[in-house]
């Protein structure tokens, strides 16, 4: 396996490790947007989101919430974003589903993105459509 992410899991890569259980990993990026910032994978090499079982999900959300808590305390921080880039086209550069834990400060300057709307009916057309594929 190839996979960054793999190798730093099961040793071949070091890195500096936050939390580790059965399922989960988790270890500070190496290219922080904050002091801190940690990634949170599976151990298992699970490519996307949609490829996790409900488990695996939970398993991963659940870490999430225990490392945020300890990098509120921890780090003495006044919140922390939690996102996912899912696929290529989300800039998603590791194909190994994690989240990104990056802790923040208020004026911190981190933006997230610009905001747009919807104009007329289109908010019911995108809507309509994904409703129809959620199954």
């Amino acid at each position: 396996m190839d996979c960054i992410f793999c190798k730093i899991i099961d040793g071949s890569i070091p890195s500096h490790k936050v939390y580790e259980d059965d399922q989960v990993m988790a270890f500070f990026d190496i290219l922080p947007i904050s002091p801190g910032h940690t990634i949170v994978a599976p151990k298992k090499h699970i490519a996307d989101v949609e490829s996790l079982s409900d488990e695996e999900f939970s398993a991963l959300a659940l870490a999430v919430k225990k490392i945020g808590k300890g990098v509120l305390e921890g780090l003495d921080v006044k919140g922390y974003s939690v996102f996912l880039d899912n696929k290529s086209a989300a800039n998603q550069h590791v194909p190994h589903a994690h989240f990104h834990l990056v802790p923040r400060e208020e004026g911190d300057g981190l933006e997230r993105w610009p905001q747009g709307g919807y104009g007329q009916n289109e908010a019911e057309f995108y809507l309509e459509k994904v409703r129809k594929s959620i199954s």
